[in-house]
């Protein structure tokens, strides 16, 4: 495409879910599976302040897939100005064929899917489906079935993506189809199931069936900002949000600092925290750790601007004994 083509009518689809479904992986293996003569271009919301998955998505960023960071909190909020803006560089630096969208997993996605609407009233966006991914042993949670951010994600799809089925127990996969049908925005919604995120590229070429309500709108107390910061003298910088029912802390660490692998690996695995993510530079090189549902995953990436981690749980932590277990956890001969 030329740079000096107009942009018009990219094929953009939301792919949401609750915290720690799985979408970032799921959205990494459509960008492993995309067709390679097409540029796609990722726009991802996290709850934190310190942008995680940027990087993990940053990974395969090259000529051909570009992302674009909106982190703090609901990208739609403040008007939807974060938003509008963070969709609007990355639309022009990438010229895409395709556009993945990722709402954190406690934000608004009608809001969101809302806020899309004058890019697609004016034609530079073509909403295709709206994937919802769900994990199908959360039903037993009450906390879930009482979230109005979980009811949203089952309304606002289009397609229902049962994630992580090789970790079900017999029954709930067939549980989670009787909990939907008795729906009364559920019922009758086309549902898959996968293991690991492998959703299907076809998936992603089905229509929206999206209608934009008045009166959506809300707000956080502060927009979240679009550029970080410089890091201090000390090499490292924490950040704090709070909303929708959750707290969490986030670290940014100079890369002139190497962390221990084994160490980490001890500091996350131990953590009661519901959610910890985050990308390390280490001695054996740099990995992706990433907790969820008391499961650590750990992924080698072949590069990273910075070490990061963000901390998720319904309480607010004692981030600063983290913070001196997160210090303890760096190489001493450097």
């Amino acid at each position: 495409m030329s740079a000096r083509e107009e942009i018009r009518r990219v094929p953009a689809n939301v792919i949401t879910g609750y915290l720690g479904v799985g979408k970032t992986t799921a959205i990494r293996h459509l960008l492993e599976s995309k067709p390679r003569d097409e540029r796609w271009a990722v726009l991802v919301n996290e709850f934190g302040e310190v942008g995680i998955d940027g990087g993990l998505f940053g990974a395969g960023e090259g000529e051909d897939i570009f992302i674009r960071e909106v982190p703090g909190g609901c990208m739609c909020c403040a008007a939807g100005l974060p938003m509008q803006v963070a969709l609007n560089q990355l639309l022009t630096r990438a010229r895409p064929q395709r556009l993945l969208i990722e709402p954190t997993g406690l934000g608004h996605p009608r809001e969101v899917l809302g806020a899309l609407s004058d890019s697609v009233r004016a034609g530079v966006l073509d909403l295709r489906a709206t994937l919802t991914l769900v994990d199908a042993r959360n039903l037993l949670d009450e906390r879930y079935l009482r979230s109005d951010t979980f009811r949203q994600q089952l309304e606002v799809a289009d397609l229902l993506v049962a994630n992580k089925v090789d970790l079900y127990r017999p029954q709930e996969l067939e549980n989670l189809r009787r909990f939907l049908a008795l729906g009364e925005n559920t019922a009758g919604k086309p549902l898959q199931a996968v293991e690991q995120g492998r959703i299907q590229l076809e998936w992603l070429r089905a229509p929206s069936g999206f209608c934009s309500p008045a009166g959506q709108a809300h707000a956080h107390a502060t927009p979240p900002p679009m550029e970080e910061e410089p890091l201090p003298e000390c090499g490292y910088r924490r950040l704090e949000n709070s909303g929708e029912g959750h707290h969490s802390c986030g670290w940014r660490f100079d890369p002139a600092l190497v962390f221990r692998f084994d160490a980490l690996f001890s500091l996350i695995s131990g953590a009661a925290a519901e959610r910890v993510k985050g990308v390390f530079i280490t001695e054996r090189g740099v990995f992706a750790f990433n907790k969820a549902d008391a499961v650590l995953s750990v992924l080698e990436l072949d590069d990273t601007l910075d070490s990061r981690v963000e901390v998720i749980d319904r309480e607010r932590g004692n981030w600063e004994q983290l913070e001196s277990a997160w210090l303890d956890a760096l190489e001493t001969d450097r």
